[in-house]
C-alpha cells in the first residue's frame, strides 16, 4: 500500500499545486482575454473562484458516493485525466466563457480531495486515522506553498506557461496511479449507488441520522469559515496594518504553509498520543481563538510574523476531528462521508470569502464609525470559539 498511499499524496498535492499555480497569473490572464483593466479583473476573478467552490460543493458527495460503489482507483484516474484536459483548455483559452468552463469542470475534478480522503480512511485502523488525515492535510498545505511559488517563476515565461505545467503534473500523476494504485474498495465494503444521497443535501440528510455527526459537522464548518479569513483578507490586513510589500506577504504565508505541513506531517501523531483525538481538538480549537485576537490587535509586523509558525501549531484540529467523524461511519460511507466534507468546507469558504471581505471594508476605511481592519480576525475567533463550545457540548 506505500506506493499507492504515495499516489495519494501526491494527487492531494498536485490539486493544492494546481489551485496555486495559476493564482498568480490570473489577474493578468483575465485582463489579456477581457481587455479590461484591473478593476472588472477582480470582479470576474472572485466569480471564478465562487464558481470553483459551488461545484466543490455539489460534486463532492457525488464523487464520494461514486468511489464507495464503484471503488476509489477509477474516479482518481478518471478524474485526473479529465483534469489535465481541462488545464489544457485553459492553457489556449480565448475568452471568459472559456475559463468559467474550465472553473467547472476544475472544481468538479478537485472534488476528489473526498475521494482521497476514503482510501486513506479505507487503510487506517482506528488508531493510524487521525495521522494518515494529518498527512494528506500536510501535502494539501505544502502544495499550497509550492504552487503560488511555481507558478510565480513560471509566469515569466508567459500568462499560459502554468495551465501546461498543472495538465503536466495531473498528466503524470495519473500514469503513475495507474500502475501503483490498488483498489481498496471490496465486496465487503461496496455500497449501492444512490442519487437520493449523492447530492449534497441528501447527504447531508443520511449523514444527520448518525449520532454526534451533525454537531461535528457543525464545527468542521465555523472551523473552515474562520480559517477563511487567511486568503481572504491576510494580504490586504498585513499591508495596511503594517505596510508589507507582496514578497513579504508571499513570505509570511509559505511559512505558515511549511509550519502547517510539519504540524499536520510530523506532530500530529504525538499530540495525539498525549492529548487524544478529542483533545487534540479541543486544544486547537481553544489556541486558534487566541492567536486570531492576537491577529486582530497586535502592534508588530515582525511579532506577527514571528508568531505565524505558533499559530500553524492548531492545525491539528482538521485531522483529529476528520478521524473522530471517520470512525463514526461506516466502511462502506467513507466517500460519502469525505464528499459531504468537501461540501461543507466548500460552502464555509464561500461564505468566508464574502463575510470576511465586507468585514474588513467596513471596518477599514478612514471614514468608518470604528477604525479596525483586524475586525476580521476577532470574527474568525469568535466563529472558533462557537465552534469550541458545540463541540463540548457534544455528548
Amino acid at each position: 500500500m506505500r506506493a499507492g498511499t504515495a499516489f495519494i499524496l501526491i494527487t492531494v498535492l498536485i490539486d493544492s499545486m494546481g489551485i496555486g499555480l495559476i493564482i498568480p497569473v490570473m489577474p493578468a490572464l483575465i485582463r489579456e482575454v477581457q481587455g479590461t483593466g484591473l478593476q472588472s479583473a477582480v470582479l470576474w476573478g472572485a466569480v471564478l473562484s465562487v464558481t470553483f467552490a459551488v461545484m466543490q460543493f455539489l460534486f463532492g458527495p457525488l464523487l464520494g458516493n461514486l468511489s464507495d460503489r464503484f471503488g476509489r482507483r477509477p474516479i482518481m484516474l478518471i478524474s485526473l485525466v479529465v483534469l489535465a484536459l481541462d488545464y489544457l483548455v485553459m492553457a489556449v483559452a480565448g475568452s471568459i466563457w472559456i475559463l468559467l468552463a474550465g472553473r467547472v469542470v476544475g472544481g468538479i475534478t478537485a472534488a476528489t480531495h473526498a475521494t482521497a480522503n476514503a482510501y486513506m480512511a479505507d487503510i487506517s485502523t482506528p488508531e493510524q486515522k487521525s495521522t494518515n488525515f494529518g498527512l494528506a492535510g500536510a501535502a494539501f498545505g505544502l502544495g499550497f506553498v509550492l504552487g503560488p511559488a511555481i507558478g510565480g517563476v513560471l509566469a515569466e515565461f508567459g500568462t499560459r506557461a502554468p495551465f501546461y505545467a498543472a495538465a503536466l503534473l495531473a498528466t503524470a500523476n495519473a500514469i503513475f496511479g495507474y500502475f501503483v494504485l490498488r483498489e481498496t474498495v471490496t465486496d465487503r465494503i461496496r455500497r449501492p449507488f444512490s442519487w437520493r444521497r449523492a447530492n449534497p443535501f441528501g447527504a447531508f440528510r443520511q449523514l444527520n441520522n448518525l449520532p454526534g455527526i451533525r454537531a461535528l459537522l457543525v464545527v468542521y464548518f465555523l472551523y473552515q469559515m474562520a480559517f477563511g479569513v487567511y486568503p481572504a483578507v491576510w494580504a490586504y490586513y498585513t499591508q495596511l496594518r503594517f505596510g508589507w510589500s507582496e514578497a513579504v506577504v508571499g513570505l509570511s504565508l509559505a511559512l505558515f504553509g511549511v509550519s502547517l505541513a510539519i504540524v499536520q506531517g510530523g506532530l500530529i501523531r504525538p499530540a495525539i498520543r498525549v492529548l487524544g483525538e478529542r483533545g487534540a481538538v479541543i486544544y486547537g480549537l481553544a489556541a486558534d481563538v487566541v492567536f486570531f485576537v492576537l491577529t486582530a490587535l497586535i502592534w508588530s509586523g515582525l511579532v506577527l510574523l514571528a508568531l505565524t509558525p505558533i499559530a500553524a501549531l492548531a492545525g491539528v484540529i482538521t485531522p483529529a476531528l476528520q478521524s473522530i467523524m471517520s470512525q463514526q461511519v461506516s466502511d462502506d460511507a467513507q466517500g460519502e462521508l469525505q464528499g459531504a466534507m468537501t461540501s461543507v468546507a466548500a460552502i464555509a469558504m464561500i461564505l468566508s470569502y464574502a463575510v470576511m471581505s465586507v468585514t474588513f471594508w467596513q471596518f477599514s476605511g478612514a471614514d468608518g464609525a470604528i477604525y479596525l481592519p483586524g475586525a476580521p480576525f476577532l470574527l474568525s475567533s469568535a466563529l472558533v470559539g462557537l465552534g469550541l463550545v458545540v463541540f463540548l457540548r457534544r455528548a
